[in-house]
């Protein structure tokens, strides 16, 4: 079996590198030259426990190569980003669609094409129609003795950090435009999945990766608007989440500065943008998260108001803990607007699991990039934004003396 997997981001390589361990024989297609280069020479592009020794042993095995091209293949996995389009939070298909416009001229029939880019419902038909007006000489289901080329939608279910172990063990929800498109995906996904593999159609897969990120993005709004509240009212919500679950049917998720990924802090919008008007709760957890930087924010300039050039320690920028993953952090925008609005102050960054700010911050003359010790040894205040293991171990003796704003609760 010779599988391309188009997009070798934190979801494709993954992918790649798993089906090509199972035996199959993997071309990762990327438009970066970067991660094609690196996957090559047997690297990684990022950060991912657990990846780098699959990916180098499948390239030494001949088993893994990547290129910028597509290539002909039986099976296609379209692992592409799907960001926003505009400010109205709607999903941005183009990547889709680019990655089906160099699909189709490889085709000649009985390929499978799956979809594992979380998308809105109806984005895998969308998928289908950009092949097949490319190739008006195939169709999805025979009509007109043409040939058939199968189409379903797999979403990944994993958690940045253990993707390795969870790409394997956990269930996986699968979604064809035909019955025949999920049995043929199925097929593919029991090289390497242990976990049980789930037959519905597409447009109810695309909808499942939506409601289990808009029910977790609900639960963390409950704990991030309990935390503006115990604020106000002079009570400690770690302590109060603490006691109240205790109780046998209550599980309250911890406060943070927001939600982040390209999971969470994304996809319930997608549901919104389709059904503006009856997405009422979605919608209100969503603008519960998205205030709370704002709000960590007004906490730091509360702090530092009457020091004329502040220096703001800023522990963490991944959008969770032991990761490099900034995609959608809060902690990055918190970053940046505290060093918009303190233009003769100095914000020190650190990020234990990065070598470079990113573009959003390195344009700011007054963020850089440093180490913990000399960021907390050179600041007024220490604003703890993720619980990277370096922060939770830190020598509290440090901040003797130091003003600080944990929105993790873990210097209680």
């Amino acid at each position: 079996m010779k599988i391309a997997v188009i997009g070798l981001g934190y979801i494709g390589l993954p992918t790649a590198a798993v089906l090509a361990r199972a035996g199959a024989e993997v071309v990762g297609v990327d438009v970066s030259e970067r991660h094609v280069a690196a996957v090559n020479r047997g690297e990684l592009p990022f950060v991912e426990a657990g990846l780098g020794e699959v990916v180098a042993d499948a390239v030494r095995g001949g088993r893994l190569r990547a290129q910028q091209q597509t290539p002909p293949a039986s099976v296609y996995i379209v692992a592409v980003p799907t960001p926003f389009k505009g400010a109205g939070h709607q999903a941005d298909p183009s990547f889709i669609e680019a990655a089906a416009r160099s699909i189709a001229p490889q085709l000649n029939g009985d390929e499978l094409v799956v979809l594992e880019s979380t998308s809105p419902p109806g984005t895998t038909e969308r998928m289908a129609q950009v092949v097949l007006e490319e190739r008006p000489d195939l169709s999805v289901d025979g009509s007109g003795g043409r040939p058939v080329v199968h189409f379903a939608h797999c979403p990944e279910r994993v958690l940045p950090g253990q993707i390795m172990v969870e790409i394997v063990s956990n269930d996986r929800i699968i979604g064809g435009l035909t019955p025949r498109a999920s049995e043929l995906a199925r097929e593919v996904y029991a090289l390497f999945c242990e976990g049980e593999l789930v037959l519905t159609d597409a447009r109810t897969a695309e909808m499942t990766k939506l409601v289990e990120n808009s029910f977790r993005d609900v639960n963390i709004a409950f704990a991030n608007e309990l935390s503006i509240l115990c604020e106000r009212l002079g009570i400690d919500v770690w302590e109060l989440i603490g006691l109240a679950n205790r109780h046998p049917r209550v599980n309250i998720l911890q406060p943070g500065p927001g939600v982040g990924g390209h999971c969470i802090a994304v996809d319930p919008w997608f549901i919104v943008s389709a059904l503006p008007q009856e997405a009422r709760l979605i919608r209100a957890a969503r603008e519960v998260n998205d205030s709370k930087p704002e709000h960590v924010l007004s906490a730091v300039l509360d702090t530092v108001a009457g020091t004329e050039e502040p220096v703001v320690a800023c522990l963490g920028l991944a959008f969770k803990a032991d990761i490099d993953d900034l995609r959608e952090s809060p902690a990055v925008g918190i970053t940046k607007r505290l060093a918009q609005a303190l233009p003769q102050g100095q914000i020190l960054a650190v990020e234990p699991n990065v070598e470079e700010l990113p573009a959003a911050l390195a344009e700011l003359p007054n963020v850089r990039l440093d180490s913990v010790m000399g960021a907390i040894a050179a600041a007024d205040v220490v604003v703890l934004l993720v619980d990277h293991k370096e922060f939770k171990n830190l020598d509290r003796s440090l901040l003797e003396g130091k003003q600080t704003v944990d929105t993790r609760g873990i210097w209680r």
